[in-house]
């Protein structure tokens, strides 16, 4: 065992390894939706445009499906917390999907819609809506109107038995004060196959990511979050994915592709440089919208969640780490 610990995953400790290990056995074949399409990869989470009146620019929401198509990401995930959800109405979230589902047919992401709802009413209404139009998954934020982890567990169970479809559990972005355990996803997991997709976002992510894949094949997908900052030690774990942002989708489609081309060195040293970018992001708020209207997928940098403007001495900095990643850039 130490020789292979030292060969295949040097730095890794012998029950991380072995975790590894039991992960890369149970993904022998790989975790698809009903259509086919891959469940493990890079998963952005999609930005929702604006125009410069603060409408939703549904034009552009679907160009973004093309660029995400060509920066090779395996899904895309809309409406969450990064598509600044809880900004959309209802009737602004309904026609968002059917935007995404028409503009995805032919592509090959696979597309993951977000039927949450601040209770399990709302929810259902939601995920009724996505059931028309077929997408590929669907993913849901816990709700925010619940007061036990009780109510939770309704709200999923009714999710869970309205559809056929791999529902994603979110961990994070409902009632707070709730946390979600891990015995809590097991079960539903247990009681609801297609409900043993998670996005794991409640500290300790890694341990509990750990945990979660302790209990595979009940759990069968475990996603993290938070711009993909773990990215690289999360595949060396045999975890299936992450749901990042939208703007450096290319780079992220890359970094996962090294990696399971057994090029870890690349993999590394493509993230490092992804990283300065991400860790620019908290310094400067604005950096990926930003990035969206530079990169030619959004007109504007328009958000409803917050008004930034950016210095010159922002888009500067923004555009020096950016140069870094020009070469890898896809579309």
């Amino acid at each position: 065992m130490v020789q292979l610990h030292n060969v295949l995953a040097p730095g890794l400790t012998r029950r991380e390894l072995l975790a590894a290990i039991g992960a890369a056995v149970a993904l022998q074949t790989p975790l698809r939706a009903a259509s086919g399409k891959p469940l493990r990869g890079v998963f952005p989470i999609m930005s929702t445009p604006y125009t410069a009146a603060k409408a939703v620019d549904y034009e552009d929401l679907a160009k973004e499906v093309d660029f995400l198509d060509h920066c090779g990401a395996h899904g895309m995930v809309w409406p969450q917390l990064a598509s600044e959800y809880a900004y959309l109405t209802k009737d602004e979230r309904l026609r968002g999907m059917e935007v995404l589902a028409k503009a995805a047919k032919g592509k090959k992401p696979t597309l993951v819609l977000g039927v949450q709802g601040p209770n399990t009413a709302a929810a259902l209404e939601y995920l009724r809506h996505a059931e028309t139009l077929g997408p590929d998954a669907v993913i849901a934020i816990p709700p925010t109107e619940a007061s036990s982890l009780e109510d939770f567990r309704k709200y999923y169970r009714a999710l869970a038995g309205a559809t056929q479809r791999p529902l994603f559990i979110q961990t994070t972005g409902g009632a707070k004060g709730i946390a979600p355990s891990i015995e809590f996803l097991v079960d539903l997991a247990r009681e609801f196959p297609n409900c043993g997709y998670v996005k794991e976002e409640f500290s300790p992510v890694i341990e509990r990511m750990k945990a979660l894949a302790g209990n595979r094949p009940l759990i069968k997908g475990i996603f993290s979050g938070a711009h993909g900052k773990g990215l690289t030690y999360e595949m060396r774990l045999g975890f299936d994915g992450t749901m990042p942002g939208a703007s450096l989708t290319d780079v992220y489609a890359q970094i996962w592709d090294l990696h399971q081309a057994r090029q870890p060195q690349k993999a590394r040293d493509l993230f490092s440089r992804l990283l300065l970018l991400i860790n620019l992001s908290d310094q400067i708020p604005g950096t990926f919208p930003y990035l969206m209207r530079k990169r030619g997928v959004f007109k504007t940098t328009v958000s409803r969640q917050r008004n930034v403007e950016l210095t010159p001495e922002a888009t500067q900095e923004i555009d020096f780490n950016f140069e870094a990643l020009k070469p890898y850039l896809r579309a």
